[in-house]
C-alpha cells in the first residue's frame, strides 16, 4: 500500500510541474528552470571574477592558496574608509593573527558573504517560495517570488529578499541586510552598510563549462561532486551595489555543480570535532545553565 501511495504522490509531483510548465509556454513564457536537490562545490573560500567589469577583492597574501586572508585594499571598488578597514584586517594575517568573521565566531552569515563560504546548497523549489539551504549551520534564507519589498523593512541578518523569473533565470531582489561588527561580504572582512543592494542571478550552464570552474572531488563535508560533465550547472552572478562601502556596483560569479550524497549536519559551536579557535574568538556559550 505504501508504494502504491508513493507512486501516486510521485505522478501527481510530475503531473503538477508538466501542467506549470505548459502554462508557461501556453503564455508565451519560457518554461521555470528546475533547480531543486543538492549542489556543490570544491574550493577556497573565494569568488569568481565576472565576465566584465569591476570585480570583487581578491587575496594578496604571500600563500595565496591558503585560507591566509589579506584582501587587496588598493582595488578601486572600496572607498577609503573601506579600504582601511580592509587593510587592516589584512595587517593582522600578516603578523599571524586573526579577526573575527561570521563563520569563525559561529554566527549567521550573511549574502553575499556566505555564498563564498559555502560549499554546499540545497534549493527548494516551489511556486510561491524558494528556499536557500546551506549547510554549515544548516542556515537558510526565504526567497518570496513575484512580490515586492515591504515600505519599512526591518534589518535581518539574511535581508529580505523577492524573486522572480526572467526566461530561464531567477533574479533574486535583497536589501535590508543587517549590519554589525561582523557585516562584511567576504572573507577579506569588506565591509557593508545598510544601504547594499545585492541582485543575484541564478541560471543553468552546460555541464562541461561548470566542470571547468568546479573540481570534481569531495566538498569538506564528505560529499561528492557529480564527475558527469554532461549534467548541467548552476551559476550564480551577483552584483553589490552600496555608495556608502563602494564607489561603484561590482560582480562576482559563483559555480556549483550536482552533489552526489546525503544532506549532512555541519554544526559550529556545539560540535567540538569543529571547534575552531582564532584570536579573538567569541563563540555562542550559555553563561548560566538552563535549569
Amino acid at each position: 500500500m505504501r508504494l502504491v501511495a508513493g507512486a501516486a504522490v510521485a505522478a501527481l509531483i510530475c503531473c503538477s510541474l508538466a501542467l506549470v510548465a505548459r502554462t508557461h509556454v501556453a503564455n508565451g513564457a519560457a518554461p521555470v528552470p528546475d533547480f531543486s536537490g543538492q549542489w556543490g562545490r570544491a574550493g577556497l573560500f573565494r569568488f569568481e571574477p565576472p565576465p566584465s567589469g569591476p570585480g570583487p577583492v581578491t587575496n594578496t597574501s604571500r600563500f595565496p592558496d591558503t585560507v591566509e586572508r589579506v584582501g587587496d585594499y588598493t582595488n578601486p571598488i572600496l572607498t577609503p574608509q573601506s579600504a582601511e578597514i580592509v587593510k587592516q584586517r589584512g595587517d593582522l594575517q600578516l603578523a599571524g593573527a586573526n579577526f573575527p568573521d561570521p563563520r569563525n565566531q559561529c554566527r549567521p552569515e550573511p549574502p553575499p558573504f556566505i555564498l563564498a563560504l559555502e560549499f554546499e546548497i540545497r534549493i527548494l523549489q516551489r511556486t510561491g517560495e524558494i528556499d536557500l539551504q546551506y549547510v554549515y549551520g544548516n542556515q537558510l534564507r526565504r526567497i518570496r517570488m513575484n512580490s515586492s519589498h515591504p515600505q519599512h523593512v526591518i534589518p535581518s541578518v539574511y535581508g529580505d529578499s523577492i524573486g522572480r523569473f526572467e526566461g530561464g533565470t531567477l533574479v533574486v531582489d535583497t536589501v535590508g541586510v543587517k549590519t554589525g561588527p561582523l557585516a562584511m561580504v567576504d572573507i577579506f572582512g569588506t565591509p557593508y552598510s545598510e544601504s547594499m543592494h545585492l541582485i543575484e542571478r541564478y541560471r543553468l550552464i552546460d555541464g562541461e563549462t561548470a566542470a571547468r570552474a568546479v573540481p570534481a572531488r569531495a566538498t569538506p563535508w564528505g560529499n561528492e561532486i557529480d564527475p558527469d560533465p554532461k549534467r548541467p550547472g548552476l551559476q550564480v552572478e551577483f552584483t553589490v551595489t552600496d555608495p556608502i562601502a563602494f564607489t561603484m556596483p561590482w560582480s562576482a560569479v559563483v559555480t556549483y555543480r550536482r552533489l552526489n550524497g546525503d544532506w549532512v549536519e555541519v554544526a559550529c559551536a556545539e560540535n567540538n570535532g569543529l571547534y575552531f579557535q582564532y584570536d579573538g574568538a567569541s563563540f555562542p556559550h550559555a553563561d548560566k545553565p538552563d535549569f
